[in-house]
Formats: C-alpha cells, sequence, structure tokens
C-alpha cells in the first residue's frame, strides 16, 4: 500500500510540473530557471537534513556518485528536454522521453545485473503504444527533416540521460547512501553544472520577480523536486528502476487531464483507446504475479 501511495503521489506532482513550467519560460533562460530550481530544493533538503540532525558525512567516492546522479538526473537530461521542445511539440517530447522505461530496464541489467522482466517489457510495450495513440496528431504530423531530426536526438539524449541518472541513484541506495542526503547534495551539485553551463555559454543570469514565475518555481522546487524526487527515488530503490519508471508514461496522462480541465483541451476515441492502452500496461507491470501453490502429497 505504501509502494502504491509512493507511485500515485509521483505521477500526481510530475503531472502537474507541465503546466508550471508553462510560467517559468520568458524572461529567464531555461538552464537559469533549471538551476534556481535545483539551488532552491537543494537549500531546502539540506536545511531539513540539518534540523534532524542528518548526516552529512560522506567520502570522496561517495561524493563522487552522488555528483554523477546531479548531473546526470537533475542537469544534464533538464537542459537536453529544454532545448529539444525549441524543435518538438510537448506530445512528441512526451513520448520519446518514456523510453526511459526501456532505457532503465536494459541498464539495470548492463550496470546493476538485474534480470530483465519480460513482462515490465510487454506492459512498456502497451504503455508506449497507448502514448502514441494519444499523440497520434502530432506524431503523424511529425517530419524528420531539419530541426525536429535534431529534437529527436536531444530528446532522445535526455531519456538516455535520465535513465543513467535512476541507475546511478538505483546504485547509491543499494550502497547505502540515504536518499534525502544524496538528494540534497546532488540537486546542489546538478545546481552548480548548471550555472557552469550559464557562465560558459555567457547566458544572462536574470531572474523574474512577477508573481507567476516565483510561485511556479517555489512549486517546482519544492513539489517538483524535493517531494517529487523524493517518493520517486523511494520507490525505485524499492520495486526497481524498471517498473519505477513507467510514471514516464503515466504522467504525461496526468498532464493531458490537467489541461483538459484548465485549457480546453479536446479528446479523440483514439486519444481514450491510448490512455485504455496505457492503464493496461501499467497493471501489467506493477501488479505482482502471485507464487505458485505447490501441492505437498504425503508419503504411503
Amino acid at each position: 500500500m505504501e509502494n502504491a501511495l509512493l507511485y500515485v503521489v509521483t505521477t500526481l506532482i510530475w503531472g502537474s510540473t507541465w503546466l508550471a513550467i508553462k510560467f517559468q519560460l520568458g524572461q529567464v533562460a531555461p538552464e537559469a530557471s533549471i538551476a534556481y530550481r535545483f539551488l532552491l530544493a537543494a537549500g531546502l533538503l539540506l536545511a531539513f537534513s540539518r534540523l534532524r540532525r542528518l548526516s552529512l558525512d560522506f567520502n570522496w567516492r561517495e561524493h563522487a556518485f552522488i555528483a554523477l546522479q546531479g548531473l546526470l538526473l537533475f542537469s544534464l537530461n533538464y537542459i537536453l528536454v529544454y532545448v529539444a521542445e525549441l524543435y518538438l511539440t510537448s506530445g512528441l517530447v512526451a513520448l520519446v522521453f518514456s523510453t526511459i522505461i526501456v532505457l532503465n530496464v536494459f541498464f539495470a541489467a548492463l550496470f546493476l545485473g538485474d534480470p530483465i522482466r519480460p513482462r515490465v517489457l510487454l506492459g512498456a510495450g502497451f504503455g508506449l503504444l497507448g502514448l502514441a495513440l494519444v499523440f497520434w496528431p502530432e506524431l503523424a504530423a511529425f517530419d524528420l527533416r531539419g530541426g525536429p531530426a535534431l529534437g529527436l536526438a536531444l530528446c532522445l539524449a535526455s531519456a538516455i540521460s535520465a535513465s543513467l541518472g535512476n541507475i546511478t541513484a538505483a546504485r547509491n541506495q543499494r550502497h547505502g547512501l540515504p536518499i534525502v542526503q544524496t538528494n540534497a547534495l546532488g540537486m546542489g551539485y546538478g545546481a552548480l553544472f548548471m550555472l557552469l553551463l550559464v557562465v560558459a555559454r555567457g547566458t544572462p543570469l536574470s531572474f523574474d520577480p512577477s508573481i507567476p514565475y516565483v510561485l511556479s518555481l517555489a512549486y517546482l522546487a519544492l513539489f517538483g523536486s524535493v517531494v517529487g524526487f523524493g517518493t520517486y527515488l523511494t520507490l525505485l530503490g524499492r520495486i526497481g528502476p524498471d517498473r519505477a519508471a513507467y510514471v514516464s508514461i503515466l504522467f504525461p496522462i496526468i498532464a493531458l487531464v490537467l489541461s483538459t480541465l484548465f485549457e480546453g483541451l479536446t479528446w479523440t476515441p483514439l486519444g481514450l483507446s491510448g490512455v485504455g492502452l496505457v492503464v493496461i500496461g501499467n497493471v501489467i507491470v506493477l501488479l505482482r504475479r502471485r507464487p505458485r501453490r505447490t501441492q505437498v502429497f504425503a508419503a504411503k
């Protein structure tokens, strides 16, 4: 039941961040907004760690893996997906990024020695097909020539970065690194990487003091980062990177539901069929198989 709650909370939060991110686009460069988001999130988690007297004493090797998690999960994948959205619609970005569930299966087998579970791949197939139906109008109009091809490559690179970040996070947990402190330092490292990118590119480090920008930044830092990554990475440690990654297929559906409520999005029969396939895939991935009962025959 606790895992189900973690799953639902993660999906609902990350499904809602798509709306919040819209208020981040405009005056402030995306890399600067990402840096602000994770600096704020890291500050909140560090303050919580100090308040609860949680140990932040790690050796250099542990810091190296925490920094790797920060680079892959809280930095590189974000800027890649932001740039990809300059060339692709958000629906196509969601569809390509959802390949993370398949990437997690193979990277977990390669780097962690986890078994490849055919049931997870089957569920992922249903989920990806369902998303393809939901975003079919955008997929049908897709032209691979020029900018969209670059956007596709960037989005796939973002999914690979996020997946490797998932695997690094799973590796860190299996080596006894605590989630709260690891996220605190990892988000700090991720924000520093983004600030270095800002300096290297000569991007203005501006800030938008408007209420929509500030409130959306606070929401993304507190809920999208502190709570969302906390619940997701806890889930990842409990059920594995392959099954946990299915939230990447579900949260675009939540985002579309919110768009229906607040932006007047209308659904087609094809889109509703796609949602049905996503749900079927979710059931296949998450439901545990009951162990077979074996009969014991008394010796005569």
